[in-house]
């Protein structure tokens, strides 16, 4: 079983060129796994193909909405057949540089997120979504929801399912999420900030996991510095004392939470 399982992370990028295997190595001693999350077709084939070296690693392969690349959905859908392959994205919408009035980078971002949904329905597999809105808003989510809902109606017997990554929305728009059936992932700054603390309490036991994002959001006692997998262990600490909660069982509750949500097997 394992110990820890860091649901979101970036493994495939240059930050760890000088000492991933290390990293890797270290994750295996400790019973810990890790998605590697794809954010263009360059690093979802190198996610996937890290995936197929150790046995606790696993793959998402999509495109990242701030990404200019266009989405060959052939391509990607070869990508998606690969047992390692878990999920779909980082995909989604992020409206956090752009001007409030510019609706054809909105469209544009709106467009190849739909790619995705069609995907992962496709493959029956859970979409990994990134969300982020301007400072003050709930805008990106706000999309996101119309989005998923509209497939919703659409096809109301499809498998339409996944995690909102790195949450920063309020209650409300986390209820939205769940009543669409999607869980949702906290990173590093909730270990220096009190901001999520009453969300973190509000989202239900099954339906939050914890995640790194490395090697970015690092969290304390090492913040300044690049964030690893290994550090998911502080993400889970302070998500168990906000909500109160026994760590040994909580900890147990998030890996149960992340096998299930993403279909991956116990090791």
């Amino acid at each position: 079983m394992y110990r820890y399982f860091d649901i979101h992370s970036h493994l495939t990028f240059q930050d760890f060129d000088t000492d991933r295997s290390l990293i890797i190595e270290k994750m295996k001693e400790i019973g810990m796994g890790t998605i590697t999350v794809g954010t263009e077709l360059g690093t979802s084939q190198a996610a996937v193909e890290l995936a197929h070296e150790h046995a606790h690693l696993f793959a998402t392969v999509g495109i990242h909405p701030t990404h200019g690349e266009a989405f060959d959905e052939e391509t990607f859908s070869k990508l998606a057949e690969d047992r390692k392959v878990v999920a779909i994205g980082e995909c989604g919408l992020d409206y956090f540089r752009i001007d409030p009035n510019d609706t054809e980078t909105k469209e544009a971002q709106k467009k190849m997120f739909e790619a995705h949904i069609v995907l992962a329905l496709k493959h029956d597999m859970p979409l990994m979504i990134h969300g982020r809105p301007r400072k003050g808003s709930m805008d990106a989510y706000e999309d996101i929801i119309e989005i998923l809902e509209s497939t919703k109606h659409q096809a109301p017997n499809s498998k339409l399912r996944g995690n909102i990554h790195f949450f920063v929305g309020d209650i409300p728009t986390a209820q939205k999420f769940l009543d669409l059936g999607f869980t949702m992932s906290f990173d590093g700054p909730i270990t220096f900030s009190r901001d999520y603390d009453d969300v973190i309490k509000f989202i239900p036991e099954n339906m939050i996991m914890a995640e790194t994002d490395a090697p970015f959001a690092t969290p304390e006692p090492f913040r300044g510095h690049r964030n690893e997998p290994l550090y998911v262990e502080h993400v889970v600490r302070t998500l168990a004392e906000v909500r109160g909660a026994d760590f040994e069982s909580f900890r147990k509750t998030l890996v149960e939470n992340a096998l299930r949500v993403f279909g991956i097997p116990q090791n």
